[in-house]
């Protein structure tokens, strides 16, 4: 582990065998980037991170690991958008997916195995989430794998609630000379919905557990009720693949979902998003999970290659 100047601040770099992670703790504790090296010279890019041009745009940049807490996409009361009620009739601001991403972290360990990162809640952040918490992001690193955990510990007299997630962008096609169309995804969901424009679940009927990733209906799709914790992308040409556990059980919590999102058909990126729930989980009680008093949750996600 290494510490190394990225537009001005201070970044750090982690070798680990073949692979090679670039994080930003401080900074919405940012995985940014992961890439495996090969005997021949040439490398896989497993997480993609873009050229950008100022330590501002980080937040915004399409791509590594925004941290989505305490809830993921979008959430209404009523019908009104970033707004949620922990309480009947007194709503609250709620930015879309959340504070942490563009939240300031800090960092409680780094070592040569990963990092941890505590959430320091600004006053936004305590207006639109009101309670005694810690929120810690916990990173582990190995050759061919990486580990996450959100971490979300009360400290309050009060049950809090949440349904935190990932929004991975990864490389695909990560094959020279492949395309879209090459790649297979395989989600093992019995179910499966879009994200309606009045916060509410809109089912869809007839999606299919393996689709190639250049299928159309695949943008935008929630995944929930996991038979098997394992989701899958495999390159066709090569059998090279991407896997994905989420959570720590062979079958998975009915409420965690698998969003998957891309910007264009064009984007060097497409996402894989493990989250503890589908969108407006406070409104749907969808993936909606509860802390209690002095209690404490996580959600883990490991991806291998």
């Amino acid at each position: 582990m290494e510490e190394i100047e990225y537009l001005g601040e201070t970044i750090y770099r982690w070798e680990v065998g073949a692979s090679t992670f670039l994080a930003s703790p401080r900074r919405g504790a940012r995985l940014m980037n992961w890439n495996l090296s090969y005997p021949d010279g040439t490398f896989r890019d497993i997480i993609h991170w873009p050229s950008i041009d100022s330590i501002d745009r980080l937040v915004k940049a399409r791509g590594g690991n925004p941290i989505l807490f305490p809830f993921s996409a979008r959430t209404y009361s009523k019908g009104e958008f970033q707004k949620w009620e922990p309480n009947p009739g007194k709503p609250l601001p709620m930015p879309m997916h959340g504070f942490a991403r563009q939240g300031v972290f800090e960092i409680t360990r780094v070592d040569k195995t990963g990092f941890a990162a505590s959430l320091i809640p600004d006053k936004a952040a305590q207006e639109a989430y009101p309670f005694d918490y810690d929120f810690e992001v916990i990173y582990r690193f190995q050759e061919k794998e990486l580990n996450v955990e959100l971490r979300l510990s009360n400290r309050d007299k009060v049950s809090i609630p949440w349904s935190a997630g990932h929004h991975f962008y990864f490389t695909i096609p990560w094959l020279d000379g492949t395309k879209r169309s090459d790649y297979e995804l395989r989600i093992p969901a019995k179910k499966a919905a879009r994200h309606a424009s009045d916060g509410s679940l809109d089912p869809v009927k007839g999606h299919k557990k393996l689709e190639p990733i250049s299928s159309a209906s695949l943008v935008d799709r929630i995944h929930y009720h996991l038979t098997s914790s394992l989701v899958e992308c495999v390159c066709k040409t090569d059998d090279s693949r991407l896997t994905i556990e989420v959570g720590t059980h062979a079958t998975p919590n009915p409420g965690y979902a698998i969003v998957t999102w891309t910007e264009s058909l064009h984007s060097p990126f497409f996402c894989i998003e493990p989250w503890m729930g589908p969108p407006n989980a406070p409104e749907n009680e969808v993936g909606l999970h509860k802390v209690g008093p002095g209690e404490t949750q996580a959600f883990s996600v490991t991806i291998r290659v």
